[in-house]
This record gives structure tokens, C-alpha cells and sequence, in this order.
């Protein structure tokens, strides 16, 4: 029996109030399951795109867990009054999930990255999780992805990670999932070119802080137009409570 869902509502969009080991404890739960269920990791980015779209924002809410992938989605949570109780980070959700899937011989489908990069992340994968049993892998890059929910269902394959970066990534989930004959899929954004090692994570000292984005931020100054819906996010939310209360 599945739980019931503690969220929030944050500009529209309902995220869980799970912590880490909640999160993971639900994850696995998902596994024992005879359905698809789609787990979605927003930050404000994601939750500011949603926010301008009311299909994405549906969308989202149609997902089975959200996850406060962001800390300006925890201190979001605190200003409309309802606090989640910490950061979810998606590619620490996924680790750990993959790791029981290690554990319990579980298969898993890559979807995402460059050409190469997804067969790369399998390998790292492989290492990190030697019973983990990698059902497939196939890149981002498809002109049509309509073949790849069919590929996913011959795999066999229990868990999928999705990253094909926001909106997309949660937008194949909602049209595909039931069709892939997988129990979980994530929308994992950047997570292989992390496990490919094409990308590396923000260090634990900048994790610890809260300031991987400022990292991010660091090692791609591009990144700065995107980053500038931190404080429009913020900015909103507060805007939105001040006309709530008036």
C-alpha cells in the first residue's frame, strides 16, 4: 500500500515533505509495485519554468514524488509557512537507489547525455554497484524518441533514469512511463554526465553549504542568465504571499 503524500505548495507546483530517507524509503516501495511512477527533482529553475506554463505545471503535478532538488526550493518551503524538512538532491536520491538496486539484482535503462555518454555512465555504474544489472543504455539525441518507451519494455528494465534536462526530461515521463514496463523513472537532468565523469559534481565543501549552484556558477559563467531565476523565484513567492494575505 502506498503512502499518502505530505507536499507543498510552492508557485503551483506540489512538492513532498519527505526527507532523504523517506524519499529513498518511498523509492524503494515504488519497486514492489505492478505500475510506473515517475519521481521529478526541481529546483527553482524548474519550478519557475513550470510557473510560466501551466501544462508543465500540471505535468509535474502528476508525478508519484517531487523532490526538493534545490536549496531555494527549501527556503521557498519556509516562506509560504510550510517547511519540507531538507534538500533532496536528485543525483543523491538517485545514487542511493541505485545502490539497493545493487543490492537486489534490479535493472536499470539509461536514457540521456551526448552519443557515448550513456554507455560510459553504465560502466561507472557497474563499478560503483557490481549487482546492479544494466538493462540498456541509448543517448538524448534522437530526432523521434517514440521507439525508445518499446526498447525500455524488451530491456526489462525496473528503474530508468531520464535526462534530458527540464522541461523535457518530465514530459517524455508523463507520456512514456506506462508504456516502458519500468516501476521508477527519475528525471535525473545532468546525472550521467556525472557518472560518465564528463561532468564533476560541485565538492563536499560546497555541498555542504548549499552552494553547488554558486559552483555551477563558477565552473560555467554561462549559466549566469539561467541562475537569475533564483532571485526571480524568491521574489515571487514573496509576492505571492503578500497578495494571499491581502
Amino acid at each position: 500500500m502506498e503512502r499518502k503524500r505530505d507536499t507543498v505548495d510552492i508557485l503551483g507546483v506540489m512538492v513532498d515533505r519527505a526527507s532523504f530517507p523517506d524519499a529513498l524509503e518511498t523509492a524503494r516501495d515504488f519497486l514492489g509495485t505492478d505500475r510506473a511512477h515517475a519521481i521529478y527533482t526541481p529546483n527553482p529553475e524548474i519550478i519557475m519554468k513550470a510557473y510560466r506554463s501551466a501544462e508543465y505545471t500540471a505535468v509535474l503535478n502528476r508525478a508519484d514524488m517531487v523532490v526538493p532538488d534545490g536549496i531555494g526550493v527549501v527556503y521557498g518551503s519556509r516562506i509560504v509557512g510550510k517547511p519540507v524538512a531538507e534538500r533532496v538532491a536528485g543525483y543523491d536520491l538517485s545514487c542511493a537507489l541505485l545502490a539497493y538496486a545493487g543490492e537486489t539484482g534490479k535493472k536499470l535503462y539509461l536514457f540521456g547525455g551526448k552519443p557515448g555518454v550513456a554507455e560510459t555512465a553504465a560502466e561507472k555504474i557497474q563499478e560503483l554497484y557490481p549487482g546492479i544489472v544494466i538493462a540498456g543504455t541509448t543517448h538524448g539525441y534522437h530526432q523521434n524518441t517514440d521507439h525508445v518507451a518499446g526498447e525500455i519494455a524488451a530491456s526489462g528494465a525496473d528503474i530508468v533514469l531520464v535526462c534530458l534536462g527540464a522541461p523535457k526530461q518530465e514530459i517524455w515521463i508523463d507520456q512514456n512511463k506506462d508504456k516502458t514496463g519500468a516501476k521508477v523513472l527519475i528525471g535525473a537532468g545532468g546525472s550521467l554526465d556525472v557518472f560518465a565523469g564528463t561532468v564533476k559534481r560541485a565538492p563536499a565543501f560546497f555541498r555542504k553549504l548549499n552552494l553547488e549552484w554558486f559552483y555551477r556558477l563558477l565552473k560555467q559563467p554561462s549559466r549566469l542568465g539561467r541562475m537569475m531565476d533564483l532571485p526571480r523565484f524568491v521574489i515571487t513567492i514573496l509576492f505571492h504571499g503578500k497578495m494571499q494575505k491581502g
